[in-house]
């Protein structure tokens, strides 16, 4: 095996040395053998490698500084400033080398910068949100973009024959709407960047960010088949050809929809049996969401529909599957890898149009498409709109039209969708390159620069920064349950029926499948939720200034192990763990079935350590029955208690601080010994 590797071995290093200079034979005359180099460079080994660390490293440092002063980050988007910085650097290359270097080349932007991005945005979004505004979101994709696309691709061709686009520039119909169709599109990667700055409402963003990621089948269809008549000529296009056009929208988007659906089934699959490997878990939602995308961008399918469909489809029962660490580790990594692949875009953006040699400048037709990209978006938008507010049950009023209107920002997908033309049978490339490049800078400074004073100007509603609490939760479930029933009653299938049918069909096949058995109970849940208030309680308290001195300082329940849950009582993992919980035995006494009495104990567990009253200060135990007497109540002061959204006292009391009240150790401490034993019994009457 060593004799037959050694030969391979020596190919690499014999193929290094070719493209050196030639050396002498060591056995040649008059020439003495190499001695040893005490120091060799050797950049050319290390070129590739080094200078993607250093971009990234270039592009940390750049948002180190910028982040430095508040109110530049305030004032201007952080992608604004990037595209600065790529101008800048641009032309220091420039001026030093004599020529552009370091350009936004398509393959690495569509096979390496995009699909992280996509991905983070996928994984993350909120499904509930998403769905709910599926049907507005689809309108603005799919009609939007065509809409947009023919109608600018139309006007410029109608600009151009009325003698206000200068004749070098040499394109007929079918060229001006393939340019129609790579110019129109909104593009994710600046729509996220800018409005993740201006924290409009959930529903405005999730619209305006869910018609970006959902047209990308639209534009690669329409590019695809408007290149592909360019490429036939005008004359050579049959009817058939236009229908498998129409066809193809079908395929490309429906395709990549389900490359990405299969993708998220292998991946839910895969984590149910990685209890014992959980180091390979991060890895393997990684591997196979770019999988996903690959194997559509291999198959000529949309690739981003398919990386957000895997992410969208995979959360909940990944989540459910992997450790906390895990979790954690996913989050963070794959936050940390969108922001720099979106750094090096707009770095790159800004550096690629230093390069004058790759476009040419026509007054008209920049103008011409600035003015038309912006007046049939917006109309798109109105007419649009209008129809969609006759079904929905909150309409979109004018203000969220305008910002709908002016959010329709393009990007990096346009740029490399233009250089990718092939200028042999696209005579006027240069000419949309350069109209491109001013498209992406006018909209992603220009009016990512006015948004934030507009959205302030029209008192657009925001975003809450706060999560739901268990109360809203609780309510938004039940009138989910509600508005269902209702609809099955009157007969009428809507959304709400849908979506109850479509959750007990998750309950009945899916959960059971894809999910471990311990994650898949529903006792599971309530536990989930008890923890996480605890731990983001404790945070909150942390964070606030709280001084935690000893363990003993700060109580949190110990919560039992998932597979411990279904072994053991409940009142016997609380009596173990120590919880100050208040729990009602007289209740307990009462029930007959051991699962009910379990349920009766979870649920006086939650009344007495869920932080209910939390924006009343001190935690107290609800008192279910009078008929026992507790100690004093405790004073305000005497915890830390809870004020605002999810804010905690600065005053404290100079002991230590703890989560849960006396009163309800207490009582927790009594449930150990017999009812009767501390009950006081009650006060016979007299006969009459």
């Amino acid at each position: 095996m060593l004799r037959a590797a050694l030969p391979l071995l020596w190919l690499p290093l014999a193929g290094a040395g070719a493209t050196e200079e030639p050396t002498q034979e060591p056995g040649s005359p008059g020439e003495p053998p190499p001695g040893l180099a005490l120091f060799r460079w050797q950049w050319h080994e290390v070129e590739a490698p080094y200078l993607v660390a250093l971009w990234i490293l270039v592009a940390s440092l750049a948002k180190i500084v910028f982040h430095l002063s508040r109110k530049v980050t305030s004032l201007v988007p952080e992608s604004c400033l990037l595209i600065l910085l790529g101008l800048v650097l641009g032309g220091i290359v420039l001026a030093v080398a004599k020529k552009a270097e370091y350009q936004l080349e398509p393959g690495t932007f569509f096979l390496f910068l995009l699909p992280p991005i996509v991905l983070d945005s996928g994984y993350f979004m909120p499904s509930r949100l998403f769905f709910d505004n599926l049907g507005a979101i689809l309108t603005y994709a799919v009609v939007g973009t065509l809409w947009n696309a023919f109608t600018t691709g139309a006007a410029l061709w109608g600009l151009q024959q009325a003698g206000l686009v200068a004749p070098r520039v040499q394109a007929g119909l079918l060229d001006f709407l393939l340019f129609g169709s790579l110019i129109s599109a909104v593009d994710p990667v600046a729509v996220l960047a800018v409005f993740e700055e201006v924290h409009v409402n959930e529903t405005l963003f999730i619209i305006v960010f869910g018609e970006s990621l959902l047209n990308d089948a639209v534009t690669v269809v329409l590019y695809k088949v408007c290149n592909s008549f360019v490429e036939m000529g005008s004359a050579n296009v049959q009817a058939t050809d236009y229908l498998k056009g129409v066809a193809s929208l079908f395929v490309v988007s429906l395709g990549g929809a389900a490359v990405g659906l299969v993708f998220a089934f292998l991946l839910a699959l895969t984590t149910r049996f990685t209890k014992r490997v959980r180091i390979i878990e991060p890895l393997l939602v990684f591997l196979l969401a770019y999988a996903a995308y690959l194997t559509a961008e291999m198959a000529s399918l949309s690739a981003i529909l398919a990386v957000t469909m895997c992410g969208l489809g995979c959360k909940k029962y990944v989540e459910a599957n992997i450790s906390h660490k895990s979790r954690t580790a996913v989050k963070y990594t794959m936050k940390t890898l969108a922001s720099c692949a979106e750094t090096i875009i707009f770095m790159l953006l800004g550096i690629s149009a230093v390069d004058s040699s790759k476009w040419a400048w026509d007054s008209g037709l920049v103008l011409g498409t600035l003015f038309f990209i912006l007046f049939f978006r917006a109309l798109g938008v109105v007419l649009q709109t209008w129809v969609l507010n006759q079904f929905r049950l909150v309409p979109l009023d004018k203000i969220d039209q305008v910002v709908m209107s002016y959010g329709g920002l393009r990007g990096a997908v346009a740029f490399a969708l233009v250089i990718l033309l092939d200028r042999t049978k696209i005579p006027a490339k240069d000419y949309f390159v350069a109209t491109t490049i001013v498209v992406v800078f006018f909209t992603v400074i220009v009016q990512g620069l006015t948004i934030k004073p507009l959205v302030k100007w029209l008192k657009v509603k925001r975003s809450e920064h706060h999560k739901p609490t268990l109360n809203q939760e609780l309510h938004e479930h039940t009138f989910d349950h509600i508005l269902a029933a209702v609809e099955d009653v009157v007969g009428h299938h809507g959304y709400h029926y849908w979506r109850d049918r479509w959750e007990q069909f998750d309950k009945k096949y899916l959960s059971q499948l894809l999910m471990r058995r311990s994650a898949y109970r529903i006792r599971d849940q309530i536990w989930d939720v008890y923890y996480r208030l605890n731990i983001r309680d404790a945070i909150s308290f942390v964070d606030q200034g709280g001084h935690v001195l000893s363990s003993t300082g700060l109580t949190l329940p110990s919560m039992p192990s998932r597979n411990s849950v279904a072994e053991t009582s409940v009142t016997n993992l609380l009596r173990e763990s120590g919880s100050g919980a208040c729990l009602d035995l007289q209740v307990i006494d009462t029930v007959r079935s051991g699962r009910d009495r379990e349920d009766a104990v979870m649920h006086h567990l939650l009344c007495g350590g869920l932080y209910k009253p939390r924006y009343r200060g001190a935690l107290r135990c609800v008192q279910a029955h009078a008929s026992y007497p507790l100690p004093q109540p405790v004073q305000r002061r005497s915890c830390p208690g809870r004020v605002g959204r999810g804010t905690w006292q600065s005053t404290c009391p100079q002991r230590p601080p703890r989560l849960c009240p006396w009163t309800c150790r207490q009582a927790g401490t009594k449930a150990s010994r017999p009812w009767r034993a501390w009950h006081p019994r009650p006060v016979p009457r007299p006969h009459l």
